[in-house]
């Protein structure tokens, strides 16, 4: 029962108020009881020069804080002093009227000290709670984003194995190395998912796409071929940013592998930036200077599965691919997609 009354009590807060209307409550409420005292004076036997000020500063310290409730207890201590301890109209010095104030005191300290205490405690419940609330939101929406991450990837890799599949031949022989393949290109997934998202590697998708190279020059022993990669900007959607890392990598594998078939290394180049003259459009290059392509090939047409996985992821990018020989020599693949 107690604690309804208080709940409805605390509906009529004004502690956000400003503090002209939050003192003039207060002092509204001191001229209340004062009347209301006046009021049953008559009625009342002597002896209780506090009663309807006790309420006062219990109601005003809870409803509009601190500095209000020790106004009114100020207020309501003199009146009581002056009007309501013989003799009246005076404001006498004396033991029996010294007991009285300091019984007066003690009781709206306590009361304004309880109050104020309770008022703090429920604040900082109310920011723990508004911060719980904040965190479970924020998790609830990782979780989603997570599960819409994982959905993403199986479909990838369900689309990267049935590519494989086409690409089986009938022996024994091309059926393991198709899943050598496979497991290869998991593999390189996994990397790529590694750095993306390391919380200890930043957010510079250049020296992502650094390590990503580094590591796939390891992986296929290759060290003597360099990778220069010049990153100006790059898309804000981790979904984008995985898209792109695992296009780059597939097509600096097909470098690694064809590019530089005879030859005592090289170099690739990946070179990503903003298109000037179309704003919100990004460019990627990938540039070799290895022997090239066979005159009159058109590699979107081969049946590469490499190529097809580059077209492919192009096409989730909602991107523009082309290729072509690189100024001299080698080869260049260039995109062009939406940020």
């Amino acid at each position: 029962m107690v604690r309804t009354v208080w709940q409805r009590v605390a509906r009529f807060s004004l502690l956000r108020s400003g503090s002209g209307l939050r003192y003039g409550v207060g002092l509204l409420t001191f001229v209340a009881a004062l009347l209301l005292r006046w009021a049953v004076d008559d009625v009342l036997p002597s002896g209780f020069p506090y009663l309807t000020f006790f309420p006062a500063v219990i109601l005003t310290t809870f409803v509009v804080g601190l500095g209000p409730g020790v106004v009114t207890a100020v207020l309501s201590g003199l009146a009581a002093w002056y009007f309501f301890i013989p003799p009246y109209g005076t404001l006498p010095v004396n033991p029996s009227s010294g007991v009285a104030l300091a019984f007066y005191a003690v009781i709206v300290a306590v009361d304004i000290a309880l109050i104020h205490g309770m008022q703090v405690t429920l604040a900082r419940l109310r920011e723990e709670r508004r911060r719980t609330a904040s965190l479970l939101a924020a998790q609830t929406t990782m979780f989603h984003e997570l599960q819409h991450r994982v959905a993403n990837n199986m479909q990838f890799v369900s689309s990267l194995l049935d590519l494989q599949r086409r690409s089986v031949g009938r022996s024994p022989e091309g059926a393991m190395a198709a899943l050598e393949e496979a497991g290869r290109r998991l593999g390189t997934m996994a990397r790529v998912h590694r750095r993306l998202h390391d919380p200890q590697s930043g957010d510079d998708f250049g020296r992502h796409i650094e390590g990503l190279c580094q590591d796939m020059l390891q992986a296929t022993g290759t060290l003597d071929v360099t990778c220069r990669v010049s990153v100006g900007t790059a898309p804000q959607s981790p979904e984008r940013l995985l898209a792109l890392a695992l296009l780059i990598v597939e097509a600096l594998t097909n470098a690694l592998k064809h590019a530089f078939v005879g030859r005592d290394g090289g170099v690739v180049t990946i070179e990503l930036d903003a298109v000037p003259d179309h704003p919100g459009q990004l460019h990627l290059r990938v540039i070799d200077d290895g022997v090239g392509l066979p005159e009159g090939v058109d590699v979107l047409r081969l049946p590469s599965l490499g190529w097809k996985i580059i077209q492919s992821l192009a096409a989730q990018l909602s991107g523009q691919l082309s290729y072509g020989p690189a100024d001299g020599a080698g080869t260049r693949i260039d995109l062009r997609f939406p940020a």
